[in-house]
């Protein structure tokens, strides 16, 4: 092998280029292994590690400066890399060094450039692996912590916030109910009496029956018959009779509720109301349909408002009616008793005016194809009744309640099941859901008619068959005549 110039201590040309090829395949080699398949940006050096490495002694020989020490020779091996661990342990020891700038023309750095490629080499090896993925860690990201105990602040934060919110409403709260019965217990100026506060319900409630339309007088009125209803109310001031009948709830509560169907959605026309007698006991019998029994609740509302003496009609009900949760209850307070014998003479006897309805579901349950055709009469119990008493009895006819819930069908399986007698099926019930319980608007006409007479055949005559059955049949007929002459006279189902 060629042995170094012993004056210069430089190795000839050829060495030189020799040793620079190596190391350069080596340093590809190196760079190709250490740079990552998925490309990322540089690490760069913290400044703490580049202030010490700054301040630390610079151990290596600065290469522009003239050395008396000849520089040794550089071997394919130490350009393989076994030249190169003492360079990285003193980069590992000291990271963010910088090397020192190219060598001015004419230093010592230009008499040996296969030296420098090798550390360009080593340089771009070290900077390929600090660019390398780093090692995963079970610590998590400084970022991600702090992004975590940002959302936490905030949160915190939100939900002190609405405590904070909260509480002061809550004392607010206690602050105006304090405040509101300091004034209920003590007297004050400023407080408004009972009287102011009745006049300002007046004045609101005149302000609304005007814009609907509706006199301001009748207003008033019904405003003052429901303030004193209330006040008969909490002072315990109560009258019901011995069939639960209480007028006071009847007038200004169960009445009130129905009227709206009355006069707004079902439009009742009344006729023949002079048939019914001012005073006495009478017995009325009309016809039942509708597939639910609004018929005999219009007629209840019709006797009572179109009457002149606004007598209340006490209604016979099945038993289902009362034995159903809240309708049973209600329909005691307003007057209806149990459809039997009994009381029916009693309340006869009484001199009230009683309601019958004797096709019962047989009536109410009937399809649309049979309507306004008469069922059975069942025994003729109601005409027995009347003759015991020696009352009327008026026929009632009502058009209109078989088109508010056209029965198309039957579901005897559900009305088993639900112990009903039976489950109808509308053109929008079970359809519309609950939707389909709203009745259709139809136009109602109801018709009294003249009174039939049975004070001349005696009480004796209850216990003759012949009798009651012909006065059944004579009642049914009236009623069933009256209905073809309304059918003839409506222009139309729903106006």
């Amino acid at each position: 092998m060629n042995e170094p110039d012993k004056t210069t201590g430089r190795r000839p040309r050829s060495e030189g280029a020799f040793a620079a090829g190596a190391a350069r395949a080596s340093g590809e080699r190196r760079r190709r292994a250490g740079t990552p398949l998925i490309p990322t940006d540089p690490v760069e050096v913290s400044t703490a590690r580049r202030v010490a490495a700054t301040s630390a002694p610079d151990d290596t020989p600065d290469e522009t400066q003239p050395s008396s020490t000849p520089r040794e020779p550089v071997t394919p091996a130490k350009a393989s890399g076994e030249g190169k661990r003492p360079r990285r342990a003193a980069m590992k020891r000291s990271a963010g060094t910088t090397r020192p700038g190219p060598a001015p023309a004419g230093g010592r750095g230009d008499a040996d450039p296969g030296a420098r490629r090798v550390g360009a080499t080593g340089e771009r090896a070290d900077r390929a692996r600090l660019r390398s993925v780093p090692p995963p860690s079970d610590d998590p990201a400084p970022g991600g912590d702090e992004e975590r105990r940002l959302r936490e602040s905030a949160r915190a934060l939100s939900a002190r916030a609405v405590a904070s919110a909260a509480a002061q409403a809550s004392g607010t709260a206690e602050k105006l109910v304090a405040r509101f019965l300091d004034a209920a217990d003590t007297s004050s100026d400023i407080r408004p009496s009972v009287p102011e506060l009745v006049s300002l319900a007046v004045d609101v409630l005149r302000a609304a029956a005007t814009s609907s339309g509706v006199p301001a007088a009748d207003v008033e009125r019904q405003v003052a018959e429901t303030l004193a209803y209330v006040r008969r109310r909490l002072m315990g001031d109560v009258s019901v009779d011995e069939f639960g009948f209480d007028e006071d709830f009847t007038r200004h509560v169960y009445l009130p509720l129905l009227r709206p169907l009355y006069k707004k959605w079902f439009r009742v026309e009344v006729k023949g109301i002079e048939h019914i007698p001012a005073t006495g006991g009478a017995l009325v019998v009309a016809n039942h349909s509708g597939t639910v029994a609004l018929d005999s609740l219009m007629t209840q509302v019709a006797v009572h408002d179109e009457h002149p003496q606004h007598r209340h009609l006490r209604m016979l009900g099945a038993d289902l009616v009362f034995q159903t949760p809240f309708i049973g209850a209600m329909a005691r307070r307003s007057g209806s008793t149990l459809a039997a014998t009994t009381d029916a003479e009693r309340l006869l006897g009484k001199g009230e005016l009683v309601g019958v309805w004797p096709e019962g579901f047989k009536g109410v349950g009937k399809p649309f194809s049979e309507r306004y055709k008469l069922q059975r009469f069942g025994r003729g119990g109601f005409v027995a009744a009347a003759l015991r008493a020696e009352v009327p009895i008026v026929p009632c006819s009502i058009v209109g309640a078989e088109e508010i819930y056209p029965m198309l069908g039957n579901m005897p399986t559900v009305a088993r099941l639900l112990g009903v007698p039976y489950a109808p099926i509308t053109p929008t019930f079970p359809w519309l859901g609950l939707l389909g319980l709203v009745p259709l608007p139809s136009k109602w006409l109801i018709e009294f008619g003249p009174p039939v007479d049975t004070s001349a055949l005696g009480p004796e005559a209850a216990d003759d068959p012949m009798i009651v059955f012909d006065l059944t049949d004579q009642v049914r007929e009236t009623i069933q005549q009256t209905l073809y002459s309304l059918l003839m006279q409506r222009t139309s189902v729903f106006i």
